[in-house]
């Protein structure tokens, strides 16, 4: 079965404003949701959004912000799948 991008589901996202990283929860054909991380959106000088990079390797700044976020992320992934 090949991948239908029209059956994939953001159903929240989050965006570090620094390092433009991504950190999502989606799910797949009705399927259990899932943490992804990336891809990186990085802005221009002029304000608007480059084309998504992966996220590639993280930096310090990329791993403090998803520490801040981690308990929300868990939160809403634990709301959607329930407890495991």
């Amino acid at each position: 079965m090949p991948y239908d991008p029209s059956k994939d589901e953001l159903l929240k996202q989050w965006r570090c404003e620094e390092t433009g990283l991504t950190v999502s929860i989606q799910r797949y054909d009705s399927g259990e949701a899932k943490v992804q991380i990336g891809p990186r959106i990085l802005r221009r000088k002029d304000g608007s959004e480059r084309a998504p990079a992966k996220a590639g390797r993280l930096t310090i700044e990329d791993v403090l912000w998803l520490y801040d976020i981690i308990d929300e992320v868990k939160a809403e992934l634990t709301g959607l799948v329930g407890p495991g």
